[in-house]
């Protein structure tokens, strides 16, 4: 398989994302490629691009630079934590991008040792190096029964193949290895559920905090509007009294002095009058 066109220089703003398992970060978008570093599970990695037909995605650790799956990586999408998927690249901003070994090994690999083979690389992650030149002669050199389409004598028939790549053992060990990836996968899955569920039932406690708080604020104030009320009505009521106090004291005051006028009249109708040539009067 051969990745044609560059990467390109202008990317948009790199989404942030973290790793779900310790991962290897590599030289280009597969297994085959080199590896650069480990990527520990839950660390932040910066997202800057996918490549539309293959799901590995170009991605930044600390101030390392390489590949990764984008079944290892998860972002947040809709408040949700999603895998990255062709699905969530528009909404999430990240662009579409191509890879070359030239330009991406250039930019970011030269200090590395597997940067002298850029051009074997250059050809794809599944090519071989080209045969030697003196491959012909090898062949030519070696004994009838080991070149290639001879049988081998039978002492020396698989006598150094490992025991392990023979028959139903690989194929278990195989079918183990993946049972194994997969209840990991699941595991990571399953502990992302966890969280998204433990973020979920906290973020409804604290909204019915906030709600609690709101409701003893509203509370508050009705009760000090209340409170308000009946201080207005009773100093209205202290008033009126008050009022209507003045307003008696009033008018016992002008009864009084009426029955003080009436009781002045009365002796000075009774008073006896002076008749002159009197003893008493003048």
């Amino acid at each position: 398989m051969t990745l044609v066109a560059g990467l390109s220089p202008a990317l948009a703003e790199a989404a942030e994302g973290y790793a779900t398992a310790n991962v290897n970060m590599r030289s280009g978008p597969s297994t085959s490629y080199p590896a650069v570093t480990v990527i520990p599970n839950g660390t932040p990695v910066e997202i800057h691009g996918c490549l539309a037909d293959l799901p590995w995605c170009d991605v930044s650790f600390y101030n390392g630079r390489g590949w990764v799956a984008g079944r290892y990586v998860q972002t947040v999408y809709q408040r949700n934590r999603v895998y990255l998927e062709p699905r969530y690249y528009r909404p999430l901003g990240i662009p579409t991008i191509t890879f070359s070994v030239g330009n991406y090994w250039d930019r970011y690999y030269r200090d590395r040792p597997f940067y002298r083979d850029r051009d074997r690389w250059d050809r794809g992650p599944d090519r071989r190096p080209d045969r030697r030149p003196d491959r012909v002669d090898r062949d030519r050199d070696r004994p009838d029964w080991a070149r290639p389409g001879r049988d081998r004598p039978d002492w020396d028939r698989d006598r150094d193949r490992p025991d392990w790549n023979r028959g139903p053992d690989r194929i278990d060990r195989d079918r183990d290895r993946d049972r194994n990836q997969a209840r990991e996968r699941e595991r990571d899955r399953e502990q992302a559920r966890d969280r998204d569920r433990e973020r979920d039932r906290e973020q409804a406690r604290d909204r019915n905090r906030e709600r609690d708080r709101e409701q003893a604020r509203d509370r508050n104030r009705d009760r000090d509007r209340e409170q308000a009320r009946d201080r207005n009505r009773d100093r209205d009521r202290e008033q009126a009294r008050d009022r209507d106090r003045n307003r008696d004291d009033a008018r016992d005051r002008s009864r009084d002095r009426n029955d003080a006028r009436s009781r002045d009249g009365e002796r000075e109708r009774n008073r006896p009058r002076c008749v002159p040539g009197t003893p008493d009067c003048p």
